[in-house]
């Protein structure tokens, strides 16, 4: 016959120990997504800025070649695999921005001029327009 020893603690835990770490745990996750989400809209933010200054660059280098400025990325020699993005003629796409080129041509007395800008899609949506222009000028207009 065995003899069950009622001093001996038993392992293991209680349900309500279990309940106090999963509550814990959930406080944890319910205070840290939000900040990681605000983290990678940042990352792609500053991604889709970089972007907007190779093209601006590039739209510099085509200038001195060509005296005019250009809104097709395939002038400027931008392919898919540049940025992740898909290319057509004017418009580079990611999953989260889509970006143009808007041209002003020269005339009397008027230089040439362009402005790019990405606009956000997806989950980047409340983040806001990126605009650079060929002044130099970056702004990024959140909301409308």
């Amino acid at each position: 016959m065995a003899f069950i020893d009622k001093n001996r603690a038993t392992a293991g835990f209680t349900l309500i120990e279990l309940m106090i770490v999963i509550s814990i745990l959930g406080i944890l996750a319910a205070v840290a997504m939000p900040a990681y989400d605000d983290y990678i809209k940042r990352a792609r933010r500053a991604q889709a800025s970089q972007l907007l200054l190779e093209i601006a660059n590039r739209q510099e280098m085509y200038l001195l070649d060509s005296r005019a400025y250009t809104d097709s990325f395939t002038t400027l020699q931008f392919t898919s695999s540049d940025w992740d993005c898909t290319t057509v003629a004017t418009t580079c796409s990611n999953s989260y921005y889509n970006v143009t080129v808007t041209v002003v041509t020269a005339s009397a007395g008027v230089p040439p001029a362009y402005t790019i800008t990405a606009t956000p899609i997806a989950s980047q949506v409340s983040d806001g327009v990126l605009t650079y222009d060929s002044l130099g000028v970056s702004t990024h207009v959140v909301g409308t």
